[in-house]
């Protein structure tokens, strides 16, 4: 049987070289300059015993430095939140963990009800009226508000705050650039947004103003103050929101916004290397037919007993694709799932507990860390659990080090603004216990001593 597959792939790929002109594989390849051609075997090993190959691996993977072998304070957007026990328990369930997108959603209770139970946790957090069955990430969420808000209002301007994530105004340049929406920057030299400065910036062509809070640099912004900003020029306000600190944090719906968005990772889904995440996606009812993505909705069938169903499917493989708010093709319902049992396990005092030991041990560090020569804190004004570091080493260097040393000290921001060069940012999470960060502080003192 295996010889003949053989032989059957040898004569399949010889009639598709033939279909396109090719001779064989070294003639299809011609193209490719010599230079980049490998000119040697691959010398791959010979196949390995499963026990050895699972030997193998285990050991590739203990040369990573993750935050299961570290001391993390990295955080930039993703955090070392704790992870209840009980979630991957749930969610490794078949039905679970096998399910996909409802195309037939009335046979999809089970799933239509957690997404349902999910909106309203992120629509109370968030302290708006309605939110999305969940987008892909905190980037493509924004990107999403950003066309929703020119839809809204068919005006072709986007007014960014210098303190929303570098990554996300990225997605969003490049979901803008298709419907020539262009976006414009508040500046923010100490931090946070310079209100006064945005004033000036949005106006009649402005769609949206953008902020987030806490910002990328962990500091908290004024909401109600550009919420009044916006709408004083007729625009939306959008926020940007880290939904595990509104456990005491105030609701940004509550504080003016048309529209909360952020990252959901923290709600009980793991790091793992940078994926998947969870996009939060909530607004004002009014503007409910704009959103993105789809809605689930609670109701009753003929006989009287509650079903859920798909409210809204706004995306083009389900309606006409000029009346298409998005081409979103589905939610990340397992990462939604994860979230709903994090928030239904911790209940609202767990929550409010997360926030305010994250919060405390943050201020901490902070102090603990600038009491180091050499170091100090770049900006002045409040933060929550994240922090920006100015160091007299070049960042870089101290993170190479410090990893040698057990710790993954932090995201150095040359990368995303020259002008932070300098500067480590640091996020300490309810985790991080007086231990770590004093034997972090120690390490960080050597460091740039």
């Amino acid at each position: 049987m295996a010889s003949r597959y053989i032989a059957n792939t040898a004569d399949e790929q010889k009639r598709m070289l033939g279909v396109i002109g090719a001779g064989s594989i070294e003639e299809l390849l011609v193209k490719i300059p010599a230079k980049v051609r490998l000119a040697r075997p691959l010398g791959l090993v010979p196949a390995m015993a499963e026990t050895d190959l699972i030997r193998h691996l285990k050991a590739l993977a203990g040369k990573n430095a993750d935050a299961d072998s570290h001391v993390c304070f990295m955080g930039a957007g993703s955090y070392d939140h704790y992870v209840p026990s009980p979630i991957n328990h749930l969610v490794s369930r078949g039905e679970f963990f096998t399910a996909y997108t409802p195309y037939q959603p009335e046979a999809s209770q089970g799933t239509l009800r957690t997404i349902y139970e999910y909106q309203t946790m992120i629509a109370e957090l968030t302290g708006m009226d309605v939110a999305n069955a969940s987008i892909y990430d905190g980037a493509s969420s924004l990107a999403e508000a950003a066309l929703m808000a020119h839809a809204v209002t068919a005006r072709n301007e986007i007014v960014l705050s210098r303190g929303v994530h570098p990554l996300y105004k990225r997605v969003t340049a490049t979901y803008c650039e298709g419907p020539g929406i262009r976006l414009r920057d508040a500046a923010g030299p100490d931090g946070v947004t310079d209100l006064e400065a945005a004033r000036k910036v949005v106006g009649a062509k402005t769609a949206a103003l953008v902020i987030q809070t806490p910002n990328f640099y962990g500091c908290l912004e004024d909401v109600a103050v550009a919420a009044e900003i916006a709408h004083g020029a007729g625009a939306l306000l959008v926020v940007v929101a880290d939904p595990v600190n509104l456990g005491v944090l105030e609701a940004p719906g509550k504080l003016g916004a048309d529209i909360v968005i952020g990252e959901g990772q923290g709600l009980g889904v793991p790091l793992s290397f940078g994926g998947p995440n969870l996009g939060v996606f909530a607004a004002k009812k009014e503007l409910v037919r704009r959103m993105p993505g789809r809605l689930v909705g609670a109701t009753v069938d003929s006989d009287g007993a509650r079903g859920f169903v798909l409210t809204l499917q706004t995306r083009e493989q389900h309606i006409r694709r000029a009346k298409a708010t998005s081409n979103i093709c589905t939610n990340v319902a397992l990462c939604a799932l994860m979230a709903t049992v994090y928030l239904a396990t911790l209940g609202r005092r767990g929550l409010v507990r997360v926030g305010e030991l994250s919060t405390a041990k943050a201020h901490y560090a902070a102090e603990r860390l600038t009491k180091i020569p050499g170091i100090s804190l770049r900006f002045a004004a409040p933060f929550f659990k994240e922090f920006a570091l100015k160091l007299a080493k070049p960042p870089e260097r101290v993170v190479t080090r410090l990893a040698k040393q057990g710790f993954l000290a932090g995201v150095p921001l040359k990368s995303f603004d020259r002008a932070l060069a300098d500067c480590l940012l640091v996020a300490v999470t309810e985790k991080r216990t007086k231990a770590e960060i004093d034997g972090f502080a120690a390490a960080l003192e050597k460091a740039v001593a």
